[in-house]
């Protein structure tokens, strides 16, 4: 009941923030009054369902595509294959995904991630995302293929949330992401911007980059561009060879502080980070404590980074999906509330989570 409680005051304070960043934005402001009406209603389902014995998280990440058009450096959905050149034959149909979104809205989930590879390359999934205004989608997109048709799409479904990746400068963005993909970026949130849409760009924060991407002179530029929110993702090494880039509790606290300075300085942004600072939680909020991940073919994971997955949301439900096997010995077995040196505690014990899952 502590996280259910703690989870849903964070929550509270989040569409506060919303709201104050959407001030200047009449359609914005509306829709996220009317969200906050809809997650009070979502709110009581979950608290209902918590005294029932089912603890429901507020969040999905659903990877809805297996495709992207960029190639990034050290992509970790393309070195874990999930992602590819081309669409799997077993993906998730439209109709699949309106009954997990359906279900979701019963259950009271909040929010749910669209991420994929790119899933901006699966219009029919989006489109069916607009028809849950119960339930906002912020969409996480390398933000080049934004073209007229999802522009008025973002028009007019306000529950679509773009965020756009960027690396940092133009330096960093086109050396990871592609020459010229910087420019690119900052066309589509231009384009956002003068049409009013409320986007958001999120960050992978690792030790080398820390105080850049914290910086004034970078969040002055999102500013200016019309960036309403930034999320900060913690990286996590695709391998051992760059573990290094992963931040240990020290530049967790460093992070916040900063956060904290760039909040007051810049009060029409909503800053936020992932995972954050776990101690808070009580531990790590994979595996359902406060999200899971589903992969583009239906799977039920921990977290996109722990790919392991023991049912299908082809053939069960989510319910069935926050009490799969595997699932419950993360729990029983108390990994999610391990300490961890740097990335996440399921990667770092990824073995440990191999051998359940074997077992």
């Amino acid at each position: 009941m502590d996280i259910t409680q703690y989870m849903n005051r964070s929550i509270g304070k989040l569409i506060k923030d919303l709201l104050k960043t959407s001030l200047r934005n009449p359609k914005e402001f509306v829709y996220i009054l009317k969200f906050l009406y809809h997650n009070k209603k979502s709110e009581k389902k979950r608290l209902n369902l918590e005294t029932q014995g089912l603890h429901i998280p507020p969040f999905l990440i659903a990877s809805i595509s297996t495709t992207c058009n960029l190639y990034c450096k050290g992509c970790y959905a393309r070195a874990n294959q999930s992602c590819g050149n081309s669409q799997k034959k077993d993906e998730l149909t439209s109709i699949q995904w309106k009954n997990i979104f359906s279900q979701a809205v019963d259950l009271g989930i909040s929010f749910i991630l669209l991420a994929g590879g790119e899933p901006l390359m699966r219009k029919d999934i989006i489109l069916t995302a607009a028809g849950f205004p119960q339930i906002v989608f912020p969409i996480f997109t390398n933000g080049t293929m934004i073209d007229e048709d999802y522009l008025s799409l973002f028009n007019k479904k306000r529950n679509l949330v773009p965020v756009i990746s960027i690396e940092g400068d133009r330096y960093l963005t086109d050396t990871r992401r592609g020459e010229g993909i910087y420019d690119k970026l900052t066309s589509s949130m231009n384009t956002l911007r003068n049409k009013n849409i409320l986007f958001g760009t999120s960050v992978t924060v690792t030790t080398e980059n820390l105080n850049e991407v914290t910086g004034a002179q970078f969040i002055s530029e999102l500013n200016k561009n019309g960036c309403g929110i930034i999320f900060y993702v913690e990286y996590v090494p695709v391998d051992g060879s760059t573990s290094n880039l992963a931040f240990n509790d020290s530049h967790r606290i460093i992070l916040e502080q900063k956060i904290i300075l760039l909040t007051s300085e810049f009060p029409n942004t909503t800053f936020l980070s992932f995972p954050g600072d776990e101690k808070k939680f009580g531990g790590c909020l994979a595996a359902g404590r406060g999200f899971f991940h589903v992969n583009a073919i239906g799977g039920a994971e921990p977290c996109p980074f722990s790919p392991y997955s023991d049912i299908s949301l082809k053939d069960h439900t989510l319910v069935e999906a926050l009490q799969s096997p595997l699932f419950k010995k993360l729990a029983s077995e108390g990994i999610l509330l391990q300490e961890h040196t740097g990335g996440c505690v399921l990667f770092e014990n990824q073995e440990k989570v191999k051998d359940l899952f074997n077992t």
